[in-house]
């Protein structure tokens, strides 16, 4: 075997690697669990295929709906996973948007973007705008998924996203603000433990982002975006964890976006004495569920 298949081209272990073949040898985030009914709840879950052509996908969770008739907000969310990592169908995922769907009784799209470096930033970026578009197409109740046309308010629609699934979610929004998005009212956005840029270079943004123009890219850092200001939601509610090496990004977004003439209501929430997406490995535990109630009353606010 020429040992060229072998060497490592990049090497962000214990996440992953890339060899100088190509391959790609990912070492976490790759278990995944099928859609299910929850046996407590009632909630079911689903997947669908929004492009074929690209593959795309999501996995729907409906909560259980006594009035065939009655209709409820939609959670659009973005999975993290240093955009190279895990998926909708990942059993924290799974788990955490079971529990998120059930508590906020609401439609959610988890949607199931491509991962870099395979497909390198900001093809998943790209992939997630085109996700919520279709599900603005279900806007006058004729798009592709039943759920969808019977089940959710598209008056009433919640873009949430934890990690690098944060950072996708701000860039969704600052389309939506931009560029427009016909057919649904996007009311709030959730970012947990966002990653955006600190103003140093960053190896995996570069290795998976080989057009970006380093520290000054909006899309990693919205600190250098002058389109904050129109962020395409009313309200934004941001969690950072007192021993995430994040943290320091998210306050530095929430200066930003204060600053920046952005006219919505702004909140931030900080767990003290805890890491990274400590919800997602630990879901049973006191602050996981206390983050999990704000969550679920952002969402089911007037």
């Amino acid at each position: 075997m020429d040992s060229t298949n072998t060497q490592i081209a990049f090497d962000f272990s214990p996440r992953f690697r890339v060899l100088k073949d190509g391959r790609v040898e990912r070492f976490v985030g790759t278990e995944t669990v099928p859609p299910s009914t929850d046996p407590v709840t009632g909630l079911q879950s689903k997947d669908v295929v929004i492009s074929p052509e690209t593959a795309v996908s999501a996995r729907l969770f409906l909560p259980k709906i006594l009035d065939p008739k009655q209709k409820v907000p939609l959670i659009f969310y973005i999975h993290g996973g240093a955009f190279c990592l895990q998926s909708p169908f990942s059993p924290a995922f799974h788990n955490h948007l079971n529990s998120f769907a059930s508590k906020s009784n609401a439609v959610s799209v988890s949607v199931n973007y491509r991962l870099a470096p395979e497909h390198p930033v900001p093809t998943g970026h790209d992939d997630t705008w085109k996700a919520i578009q279709w599900v603005a197409s279900h806007c006058n109740g004729e798009g592709p998924e039943p759920w969808l046309n019977h089940h959710a308010d598209l008056s009433r629609v919640f873009v949430a996203g934890d990690s690098a699934g944060a950072n996708i979610a701000n860039d969704l929004m600052i389309r939506a603000g931009t560029i427009g998005l016909a057919g649904v009212n996007l009311i709030g956005m959730i970012l947990v433990h966002p990653f955006f840029g600190n103003g140093e270079p960053d190896k995996l943004w570069e290795f998976i982002n080989p057009t970006t123009i380093g520290v000054n890219d909006p899309m990693l850092d919205p600190r250098k975006d002058p389109r904050l200001a129109r962020l395409g939601c009313a309200r934004v509610l941001i969690f950072i964890a007192g021993k995430d090496s994040l943290r320091e990004r998210g306050l530095g977004y929430q200066e930003a976006l204060r600053k920046s003439g952005w006219g919505g209501v702004l909140e931030l929430v900080e767990t003290e004495g805890e890491s990274h997406v400590f919800h997602l490995f630990n879901p049973g535990c006191q602050k996981a569920g206390l983050l999990m109630d704000k969550m679920v009353s952002f969402v089911n606010q007037d």
